[in-house]
């Protein structure tokens, strides 16, 4: 495949402009298909052999057979609305559907208030207006006491007149806002770090106000349905590496797999990017258009000088682990697709047998897969298997007694050391905007100036707001712009 472009532009018209996209993860994908559809022609460099980025799958021999296996749990709620329209745009809304209406179950192993016992709370909607939704719920969540979701509700409301976007906020951490608003140990644990958590990467301690304002703003006080839960009822690999493959190519997007981007140099009044290894090792492509999305490391090592003021600082953005845990029992032991755990290590658990393909293996019928997702797993990410097994095994017992004296098929772990970048006070400053001061090279990436944590929904905006800097600096009309970000 030859991959130099001629970088012919027409005047005031972006088709037969070239634009090279380094990245296949979302961001990528989504700023590729956008210029695409502008008319570009349109290079994806991409250094693994597949697409998604961290939103992958693998496939796994185990001793009840071979499983497709997620590298992590990953979830959107219903105010993704950038994600959403990826997921139509590739043709995988139906593979990764939302909850009609949300409802997280939350185990207490310990009790609540002091009372022993299993304890099984639920948070979930109605459909009542902003913040009646969650108002039942709320009265009659058991894992708080009463003084406790009274001082709930008056955090709420002070949250609710907050601006995410306002950079005083950046600076703070959320623990600190949250104490100084009166919230208990118990409240912190029991809701505000039970989402916080899973949305994040962090504890409210060190987490910027601002990113957590604009996760539960956004999420459970902007429209009723707005935390409505999804997830893919397929492996990940078969929406974003497979069907966004297919979207890529009938896009007219040629891909480069298994490449990696050396250098990133300016070249008369366009671009160049020397191909550094893989197939087309050595090769130059020339391109009106570059859009960096790759990890914040990486793209300080392909910036230009110049390109970025305090483009260091893009060093000083830090990184989050995400741990995941995998369980195959010989039988059921969990009836509800997920739930939530506080008093435990555990998180999140979710059933994944019918999307790994494990029900469809003969005589595998009554066997059951569990994912734990562990996030902000900074004590725990290093730990061996053994370790992990023996801590673990007996905590999803003591949640699920159904487990007790079940048999184990498999045990195993996967670990993204650098799953996200760090939510910590003061993030925001160091995020960079899509646009670069080098004219034709933008930014894509969850780590990017998005205002969202590092979610799906962040990268997918980042690729769609690179899209839109570069076609309007390409003279594009305004309706050839991708919607969400017009």
């Amino acid at each position: 495949m030859r991959l130099d472009h001629d970088s012919a532009l027409p005047s005031g018209r972006p088709q037969g402009a070239a634009a090279v996209v380094i990245g296949g993860g979302l961001a990528g994908t989504t700023a590729a298909l956008a210029l695409a559809d502008a008319g570009l022609r349109v290079t994806l460099i991409e250094g693994r052999p597949r697409l998604g980025g961290l939103v992958f799958s693998f496939r796994r021999e185990s001793a009840a057979g071979e499983l497709s296996v997620d590298n992590g749990q990953h979830v959107y709620l219903r105010c993704c609305t950038a994600y959403r329209g990826l997921l139509e745009r590739i043709g995988a809304t139906d593979l990764v559907p939302l909850q009609d209406r949300m409802d997280v179950p939350v185990l207490d192993p310990a009790g609540a208030a002091g009372r022993g016992g299993m304890r099984l709370g639920r948070l979930r909607r109605t459909a009542l207006p902003v913040p009646l939704h969650l108002a039942g719920s709320l009265a009659g969540y058991p894992h708080l006491s009463p003084a406790e979701r009274a001082r709930v509700v008056r955090a709420t409301l002070a949250l609710k007149g907050l601006d995410p976007a306002d950079p005083a906020l950046d600076g703070l951490d959320f623990g600190s806002w949250l104490r100084r608003h009166g919230q208990s140990d118990r409240a912190v644990e029991a809701l505000w770090d039970l989402v916080g958590i899973a949305t994040l990467n962090a504890r409210a301690e060190d987490a910027s106000m601002g990113l957590a304002a604009k996760v539960f703003k956004t999420g459970l006080l902007s429209a009723p349905g707005a935390a409505d839960i999804g997830w893919a009822r397929v492996p990940l690999g078969d929406v974003h590496d497979t069907l966004a493959r297919t979207a890529l190519e009938k896009a007219g997007v040629r891909l480069a797999l298994r490449t990696r981007a050396g250098a990133v140099t300016r070249s008369g009044d366009g671009w160049q990017v020397t191909v550094e290894n893989g197939p087309h090792g050595g090769e130059r492509l020339t391109a009106d258009t570059v859009v960096l999305a790759v990890p914040q490391r990486e793209a300080h090592g392909l910036l230009p000088d110049g390109a970025l003021d305090g483009k260091d600082r893009l060093l000083d953005i830090g990184t989050a682990p995400i741990l995941n845990l995998h369980v195959v029992y010989d039988r059921k032991v969990l009836r509800r697709p997920f739930f939530a755990a506080i008093g435990s290590p555990v998180q999140w658990v979710f059933d994944r047998t019918d999307a790994s393909g494990l029900t469809r293996a003969a005589g595998n019928e009554r066997c059951q897969y569990l994912a734990v997702s562990q996030s902000a797993a900074q004590e725990e990410i290093d730990e061996p298997v053994a370790k992990l097994r023996a801590r673990y095994l007996p905590e999803l017992e003591r949640l699920l007694p159904a487990a007790r004296g079940a048999r184990i098929h498999d045990f195993f772990v996967t670990r993204e050391r650098t799953a996200t970048f760090a939510p910590a006070p003061g993030v925001g400053r160091l995020r960079p905007a899509a646009r670069t001061q080098a004219p034709g090279l933008f930014l894509a990436g969850a780590w990017t100036a998005t205002g969202w944590p590092a979610t799906m929904e962040s990268a997918v905006r980042s690729g769609t707001a690179a899209a839109r800097e570069a076609l309007t600096e390409l003279g594009c009309p305004q309706g050839q712009l991708p919607q969400e970000a017009a």
